[in-house]
C-alpha cells in the first residue's frame, strides 16, 4: 500500500471554534506553516448545534457587576477536580478571546454605550454569560473560518487522522486516511512537529446523545498513542429533543411547557409529574428551574430541578415509554398559577412580560428564535409535541493537559471539549472559552518553545520505525475476516455504552460491558467483516471508539472501586442496587460524595491492553507577584528573547 509523505511543522486536527482559534492563534504568531486537517469540513459539534439562547461564559463586563479574574478563576474551581493554573488561564484569558471573536464579527449583544451585559446560568454566581442566540457556536465558527481563510492558512479537507505517530514521548507525524476519493483508498504520513487536537469530545460512544451526528470524536487514537485521561467519569446528561437532536435548556424549560407520556404507539397520553409532585405550582418552579440548572446534577435531584429528569428517565427507560413537550397547551389544561410559583420563577417570567397566555406565546415573547430554530428543521411547535430523553451532552472529562494544554506527549496539545479542563460540574458556557483559552495557550506554547530553544531534528531511524508503524497500521483492514457488520457493531457498542455508563450507573453492569468490549477488541479483525473502500473511514472510526470506551469504562469501574460516591451527572448505585419501578425515593438508591474526592483528579492510561488508574491532588491556583515591574522583567524574559 502506497503511503504519500508531507511535511508540514505544525498540525491543527479540527475545524470547530477551538480548532480555527488555534490556526488563527499560530498564524498571527508568526508561524505561517500550518495546516487545519479535518475529516469534514462543516461537521462537528461548534458549526452543528446550540441551545434557545447558547452560552458563553466570560468576565463580567457590564454596568455595577462586581467581577474579577482571581473570582472567575475561583468559580471555575469550585467545580471539583479542576486544575488550578487551567482555571487561571481560562479566567485571565476570557476577556481577551471574547473581545477577540467581536472584532471578528460575532454578535454578541451589548447595550448602546459598548456594554457586554450578562446574565446568570447553571453553576453560577454572577451575570457572566452572554450569547449570540441559539447558533453561537456556529457564529464563532463561521467568523474565524473566514479569518483563517483571509490569512491563507492552508485547509486540507476530508483527511481523516487515524493514528498519531510517536516515539520516547514525542509526537513525529499523523498518519491520515484521504477521502476525497471514495473509489479509491489513498494514505498520507504528515511529518511534523506540533499536533493540536480539536477533535471534540467522543461523542460516538453513546446512542443517546443530543451531539450532532457529524460529531464523533478522535480521544481512541491520543490514548493508544500514550496521552492520559482525566476525569473521564464526568459527562453532562441533560434533556434534549431526539429529531432534531437540541438542548431544550434555558427559555424552552422557563416558559413552562407541558411534559406528556405515551405509550411506543402514541396512545395513553398523560402528565406524568404530577405523579410525584403534591401541588402544581411546585411542579411548575422545577420545570422553570431545569431551564439554567439544566445539566442532570445528583445534588438537585430531592428539592432540586433534577427530579426532573430522572422521572423522564424512570418514564423512558423503565416504563419503556415515550415523552413529550407540548408548548400549546398550559401544564393540566388550566390558567398557570403565576402568583404561587417559587418568587424566583415568578420575578423573571414578570420581568420578561411572560406571565400570560400558553407556552408557546411565552416562549414568542422571551425568545422567538427559539421558536425559528425548529421551524427550520420543520417542527412547528405552535401545532406539534416535541419527543424528548435525556441524553448525553458534554464531556467534562478529556485529555489530560498541563497549563499550556500540552498533553504528556511533547508536540501533542489538546483544546476544545477534546481536553479534559473541566471538573465534575462547570458553570454553562464554559466550554466555548476554554476552547478559545486552550487554543491560544497552545499556540502560545508553540511560539516560546520556538523562541528559546532548538528542536533536533528527526533521525533516520525514527522515520523507518514510524513508516513501518504506518504500514502495518494501513494493512489492518485487509486481515478483517468476520460477518458482522460495522454499523451493526457501532450499534451495539453505543447502545450498550449509553445503558450502563450514562447517567445512572451499577458497578456489576460497568465491569460486564468492559469485558464485552475488551473482547470486541481483541477480537475485532475477527468480528468484522474486511471493510469496502468506502467502509475504511468507518472501519478506523469504529475501532476507534471502542478504544475510547474501554478507556471510560475503565475510569468509571476505577471510580467505584475507590469509594466515591454519586456526583455531578453520574448516579452511581449502590451495590447490589437495581432499578425497580416504585416511588422516586426508593428508586434511586445512592449516596452522594462527600467531598473527599473533589480535590483529586483521576487519570486513567492505556498501557498496551490494560488501562492504569491513579488519582493525583489537583493542581491549585497559582499565586502569582502582581508587583509590575517584577513582572514586566519577566515578561521580556519569556516573550521577547
Amino acid at each position: 500500500m502506497e503511503i504519500k509523505e508531507l511535511t508540514i511543522e505544525n498540525i491543527v486536527v479540527g475545524t470547530g471554534a477551538a480548532g480555527f482559534q488555534a490556526a488563527l492563534r499560530l498564524h498571527q504568531n508568526g508561524d505561517r506553516d500550518v495546516a487545519i486537517l479535518t475529516e469534514r469540513m462543516n461537521g462537528g459539534t461548534s458549526r452543528n448545534t446550540g441551545s434557545d439562547k447558547q452560552t458563553y461564559y466570560k468576565l463580567s463586563l457590564a454596568s455595577g457587576d462586581m467581577d474579577s479574574v482571581r473570582t472567575m478563576a475561583e468559580d471555575l474551581f469550585a467545580g471539583q477536580c479542576v486544575d488550578g493554573d487551567q482555571a487561571l488561564c481560562e479566567a485571565a484569558l476570557s476577556a481577551r478571546c471574547f473581545f477577540a471573536l467581536t472584532e471578528l464579527g460575532v454578535p454578541f449583544p451589548c447595550t448602546e454605550y459598548g456594554e457586554y451585559m450578562g446574565y446568570k446560568t447553571d453553576h453560577d454566581r454572577g451575570r457572566r454569560a452572554t450569547s449570540a442566540g441559539p447558533y453561537t457556536s456556529k457564529l464563532m465558527t463561521e467568523c474565524l473560518e473566514r479569518s483563517v481563510r483571509e490569512k491563507g492558512v492552508r485547509i486540507m479537507d476530508r483527511m481523516q487522522v487515524i493514528r498519531l505517530l510517536v516515539r520516547d514521548g514525542r509526537i513525529y507525524g499523523v498518519l491520515c486516511l484521504d477521502n476525497r476519493e471514495r473509489d479509491r483508498e489513498g494514505y498520507v504520513l504528515v511529518w511534523c512537529r506540533n499536533v493540536i487536537l480539536a477533535t471534540g469530545g467522543p461523542a460516538g460512544m453513546y446512542h443517546d446523545s443530543v451531539y450532532p451526528v457529524s460529531q464523533l470524536g478522535s480521544s481512541g487514537m491520543a490514548f493508544e498513542a500514550g496521552a492520559a485521561g482525566k476525569n473521564l467519569t464526568e459527562w453532562q446528561f441533560g434533556l434534549a429533543s431526539l429529531n432534531p437532536r437540541w438542548n431544550v435548556s434555558g427559555t424552552y424549560m422557563q416558559v413552562l411547557p407541558r411534559f406528556v407520556s405515551t405509550d411506543q404507539e402514541g396512545g395513553d397520553e398523560r402528565e406524568f409529574l404530577m405523579e410525584y409532585f403534591e401541588r402544581e405550582e411546585d411542579m411548575l418552579s422545577m420545570v422553570f428551574l431545569k431551564g439554567y440548572q439544566w445539566p442532570f446534577d445528583v445534588n438537585k435531584i430531592f428539592g432540586g430541578s433534577s427530579v426532573i429528569d430522572l422521572l423522564i428517565y424512570q418514564e423512558t427507560i423503565l416504563r419503556g415509554r415515550k415523552v413529550y413537550l407540548d408548548f400549546t397547551r398550559n401544564p393540566g389544561d388550566g390558567a398557570v398559577p403565576f402568583e404561587k410559583l417559587a418568587p424566583e420563577a415568578y420575578d423573571y417570567l414578570k420581568q420578561a412580560g411572560a406571565l400570560f397566555g400558553t407556552p408557546i406565546e411565552r416562549l414568542k415573547q422571551m425568545n422567538e428564535p427559539a421558536i425559528f430554530f425548529y421551524q427550520d428543521h420543520k417542527v412547528d411547535l405552535y401545532h406539534e409535541k416535541l419527543e424528548v430523553a435525556v441524553c448525553a451532552q458534554h464531556n467534562n472529562g478529556g485529555i489530560a493537559t498541563d497549563g499550556y494544554w500540552e498533553t504528556k506527549i511533547r508536540g501533542l496539545f489538546a483544546a476544545g471539549e477534546a481536553c479534559g479542563s473541566h471538573g465534575v460540574t462547570r458553570p454553562g458556557g464554559t466550554a466555548l472559552n476554554a476552547g478559545q483559552a486552550g487554543a491560544l495557550r497552545a499556540a502560545q506554547k508553540i511560539r516560546l518553545r520556538k523562541l528559546h530553544g532548538r528542536e533536533r531534528a528527526v533521525s533516520d531511524h525514527i522515520r523507518q520505525a514510524l513508516r513501518e508503524e504506518a504500514k502495518e497500521f494501513v494493512n489492518l483492514p485487509m486481515q478483517a475476516r468476520g460477518t458482522m457488520a460495522l454499523g451493526e457493531l457501532w450499534q451495539k457498542a453505543a447502545v450498550r455504552m449509553s445503558a450502563c455508563g450514562g447517567m445512572i450507573r451499577e458497578r456489576g453492569r460497568l465491569e460486564r460491558a468492559l469485558r464485552e468490549i475488551e473482547g470486541e477488541l481483541e477480537g475485532y479483525l475477527g468480528l468484522v467483516k474486511t471493510p469496502s473502500t468506502n467502509q475504511l473511514s468507518l472501519f478506523y472510526r469504529l475501532r476507534d471508539m471502542l478504544i475510547s470506551q474501554k478507556v471510560y469504562l475503565s475510569a468509571m469501574v476505577d471510580y467505584i472501586k475507590s469509594g466515591a460516591g454519586s456526583r455531578g451527572s453520574a448516579l452511581y448505585m449502590d451495590e447490589n442496587g437495581r432499578l425497580p419501578e416504585g416511588n422516586l425515593p426508593e428508586l434511586y438508591r445512592c449516596r452522594l460524595d462527600n467531598g473527599a474526592h473533589g480535590g483529586i483528579v483521576q487519570e486513567v492510561t492505556l498501557w498496551g491492553r490494560e488501562c492504569r488508574a491513579q488519582w493525583r491532588p489537583v493542581r491549585p491556583i497559582p499565586q502569582v507577584d502582581y508587583f509590575f515591574e517584577n513582572q514586566w522583567r519577566t515578561y521580556r524574559e519569556r516573550e521577547m528573547v
